[in-house]
């Protein structure tokens, strides 16, 4: 485990030690602050002080289950290590791609990157903080009544994200996928999806296909995959 007081981004620096040899997989790094964190599709991700940012990476090879499914293992070590601090996880759910959310208010997001046969799992928690956003409401989980800070939940997390990890290299997407969906948004839900191309489209939600993409019923009959947007309950 290390960490530092501040950096850019944990998910930027792991990827360039990675990309070095400097290290491999199961490292975490934890920083205290970011000066330029980042969401998914590039967005800005407000970073203050006592919040959890924290990177780690997996070396993936032609025998594990296909990289997407990181994601998934992610989110549900990360809401077994979320559910465990709070007073009342009843409201605590999954929502595709990369969110976790307590009573509906975002409290924690995911981020996946590339380069090789290293992915580097970005994951920000707000511990003592959340940000005002426009579009969603957010919350922290001291907001929430949990006493914890952000290096006891690493920890709790590292171990529960290599139990999760060891299942998915040992059984597949299923297990994972499965318990993904124990916590998640239940099927039927309506969805509205903004597409990366800047459409909407608007469906039930169908559960996962293989790879931990979102099936989408549309209006017309017809199911639709999506491999990336960003989701909002309707």
């Amino acid at each position: 485990m290390l960490t530092v007081p501040a950096t850019g981004s944990t998910n930027v620096d792991l990827l360039a030690l990675a990309g070095n040899s400097e290290v491999g997989e199961g490292v975490w790094l934890r920083a205290e602050q970011q000066t330029a964190g980042r969401g998914r599709q590039g967005r800005a991700w407000q970073s203050p002080w006592g919040n959890l940012y924290a990177s780690t990476i997996v070396e993936v090879s032609p025998h594990d289950p296909l990289a997407p499914g990181l994601a998934l293992v992610a989110a549900v070590a990360l809401e077994e290590a979320v559910g465990a601090v709070l007073p009342d996880a009843t409201w605590l759910r999954l929502k595709w791609p990369n969110d976790l959310l307590l009573d509906g208010a975002k409290l924690s997001g995911i981020l996946l990157e590339r380069a090789g046969a290293h992915v580097v799992i970005g994951i920000g928690v707000n511990v003592v903080d959340h940000p005002a956003l426009d579009d969603r409401a957010t919350t922290s989980l001291h907001a929430a009544g949990a006493i914890v800070d952000a290096a006891t939940l690493l920890d709790d997390l590292a171990d529960r994200f290599a139990a999760w990890l060891a299942r998915w290299r040992s059984g597949g997407i299923a297990p994972v996928a499965s318990r993904w969906a124990e916590r998640a948004h239940p099927q039927g839900t309506v969805l509205d999806v903004r597409l990366p191309d800047g459409l909407s489209v608007r469906g039930r939600f169908l559960g996962l296909d293989d790879g931990g993409a979102l099936l989408l019923g549309l209006a017309d009959g017809t199911r639709r995959v999506i491999h990336a947007g960003d989701v909002f309950l309707v």
